[in-house]
């Protein structure tokens, strides 16, 4: 080896044994408050500091008597009574061990990950009142402060929602996750979603279940002077960038009318589903009954189907439909047979045809009527064509009906070729 590239190795070595320079950390800055305070603190907000940085908010108290739309606020507490009697486990459910929040966010857009929760609502019922507070977030740099005010990290609760399940939950995880550095552990709670029983209690009564429009058909609540929801991001970018809180404050308004939906909304669905005596019309009776059934509280859908009949007699055959599979599953194959008869009178569509189908199965199998359960085999062919069906539903109708009427077939007259 040249002398030469002796040199290079050995310069080689030298940096590698050479101890890296560690970059200085530069000290924690200190977060200062934001220059439009003042203009927020005038508009009614109000600051709060924690070890984490700033935070504003709003507080709102309202008497146990205070009236949104068709209810006033106070009746939550027999909700809550009603649910502590009946024992029973439902989607809709508090755990009674913990606190009840109800609890909706304003975000800077839908997704992404750059999305930010800039405010946070939540009502408590103290027992004697209704608490209001409402956390605005300054800017980005404070957004760990902003969570950490909401306590939910000290305290497990029952969190009531309008599509918090597919979203503001989660979005609230991911912002959690962003600064988990900072925060302590998120903790697991009960989530109540209103959209989800909207849609199960007024299913075929309502078009769209915007919480707006729920508003108005069913708590009777109309907004004045509301802003757009979409409107809401752009309001606050300007307020956070200029300083105006005029605009941002019908943003809270906004959100409170939400929140305040949510509890009514809540007490009005008890209401219904928790109902005992006639329903307001037979097809929520029915969503009820349905519902009841697909958590299987079967004894429960039951007595809410036959109540539902008992007042509509046979003016809603969908009760009939759903009670029929209760009867088939009790193994009692008449009365079954009887419902589901009517169904298929009164029914059109898909119901109509597995109705007929229904009957098929138990007049060949349990009542062992062969010729019975041909014919209504045959009849249920016929009306396959006729009705407005998905194609793939069609299809698998085709193919089963087919090879039930062809076994009927063999089973009846076995001489005969097929």
């Amino acid at each position: 080896m040249s002398y030469e590239a002796k040199l290079m190795q050995m310069k080689k070595l030298l940096k590698k044994d050479q101890p890296q320079k560690i970059p200085e950390v530069p000290s924690q800055r200190k977060i200062q408050s934001p220059q439009y305070e003042e203009q927020w603190l005038r508009a009614g907000l109000l600051k709060e500091e924690n070890d984490l940085g700033i935070v504003y908010k709003r507080v709102v108290t309202y008497p146990a008597n205070y009236r949104h739309g068709h209810f006033t606020l106070s009746g939550l507490q027999q909700t809550l009574e009603r649910w502590k009697e009946e024992k029973l486990s439902h989607p809709l459910s508090p755990d009674l061990n913990k606190p009840l929040l109800f609890f909706d966010t304003e975000t800077t857009g839908l997704k992404g990950a750059g999305t930010l929760i800039f405010l946070i609502g939540f009502i408590e019922y103290t027992g004697s009142a209704f608490t209001l507070t409402q956390y605005v977030l300054p800017g980005p740099e404070h957004e760990a402060a902003f969570l950490y005010a909401t306590k939910f990290w000290e305290e497990q609760k029952s969190i009531v929602m309008y599509n918090g399940k597919s979203f503001d939950m989660p979005m609230v995880e991911t912002r959690w996750t962003m600064n988990r550095n900072e925060l302590p552990p998120l903790l697991r709670h009960t989530e109540i979603d209103l959209l989800h029983g909207s849609k199960r209690i007024w299913k075929n009564e309502m078009d769209t279940f915007k919480l707006t429009t729920v508003e108005e058909e069913q708590l009777g609540f109309f907004r004045d002077g509301d802003i757009p929801g979409h409107m809401a991001p752009i309001i606050y970018q300007d307020a956070v960038k200029n300083g105006r809180a005029e605009l941002l404050m019908k943003v809270l308004h906004h959100n409170e009318w939400d929140i305040l939906s949510l509890v009514t909304l809540y007490i009005h669905s008890t209401d219904l589903l928790l109902n005992k005596k006639n329903y307001s019309t037979e097809t929520i009776g029915t969503n009820i009954g349905k519902w009841f059934a697909d958590l299987k509280s079967f004894d429960r859908s039951k007595a809410v189907l036959e109540q539902v009949i008992s007042q509509s007699e046979t003016r809603h055959p969908l009760a009939y439909y759903h009670l029929g599979f209760l009867f088939k599953k009790e193994e009692e194959f008449e009365k079954a047979a009887m419902s589901f008869s009517i169904a298929a009178e009164g029914l059109n569509g898909r119901e109509r045809i597995i109705a007929y189908e229904e009957l098929a199965k138990l007049f060949e199998h349990k009542l062992k009527e062969s010729q019975k359960a041909l014919s209504i085999t045959r009849e249920a062919i016929h009306l396959l064509k006729r009705e407005k069906l998905t194609e793939r539903f069609k299809l698998r109708m085709e193919i089963s009906l087919a090879n039930r009427e062809m076994r009927l077939n063999k089973k009846l007259f076995p001489g005969e070729a097929q």
